[in-house]
C-alpha cells in the first residue's frame, strides 16, 4: 500500500521531467519535501516493485526523426546479454526487450529504431546485424502513430 507522501511523489514524477541542473530537488520542493526523503521513497518503491523503471517518453517526430522501425530478432538464449548490451550502445536504438516466442512467431528479441528514413532505419538493422552476427530478423515499420502519452495515477 502506498502511502500518501508517496501517492504525492507519484503525481509529481509522472508529469514532465524538469530540465534543469537539479530536478529531483525542483520535484522534492513541489511535494514539499527534502531532496534527501524524495530519493529514499523512491529507492524504496522501486526495491518493493511499486515503481517498475523511471523514463522518457521520445516524441521523435518533435525532434526530427521521420521514420521508425520495431525490428524483430532471433537472438540465441546464450548470446542475450552480450547482443543487448551491444544494441543498447547504438544512439538510434530506442528500446530494447527480450520477449517469449510462440510457435509460428521465433522473434525474441525486439528493438525499437529511430531515423530520418526508412532507408536509414534500414541501415542501421543492416548494421546491427553485422555486429551481432544475427540473420534472422523482421522489420515492423510505424504507419500510424495512435497514442504518445503515459499512464497517469492517483489523479483523482
Amino acid at each position: 500500500m502506498l502511502s500518501e507522501l508517496d501517492k504525492r511523489i507519484v503525481r509529481a514524477m509522472q508529469g514532465d521531467f524538469p530540465i534543469c541542473a537539479e530536478p529531483y530537488k525542483k520535484i522534492a520542493q513541489e511535494v514539499g519535501i527534502p531532496v534527501e526523503l524524495l530519493l529514499e521513497r523512491l529507492t524504496l518503491m522501486k526495491e518493493q516493485g511499486q515503481i517498475r523503471k523511471l523514463g522518457a517518453v521520445l516524441r521523435h517526430r518533435e525532434i526530427g526523426f521521420s521514420a521508425n522501425v520495431l525490428c524483430v530478432w532471433v537472438v540465441p538464449e546464450e548470446r542475450m546479454e552480450k547482443v543487448a548490451a551491444n544494441m543498447c550502445l547504438n544512439a538510434a536504438v530506442t528500446h530494447c526487450y527480450d520477449r517469449n516466442t510462440m510457435p509460428d512467431w521465433p522473434y525474441n528479441f525486439y528493438t525499437m529504431i529511430h531515423g530520418s528514413s526508412r532507408e536509414e532505419c534500414e541501415a542501421i538493422v543492416d548494421e546491427l546485424a553485422i555486429e551481432n552476427n544475427l540473420s534472422e530478423r523482421r522489420l515492423l515499420f510505424t504507419l500510424k502513430e495512435w497514442k504518445k502519452t503515459s499512464m497517469s495515477y492517483f489523479t483523482e
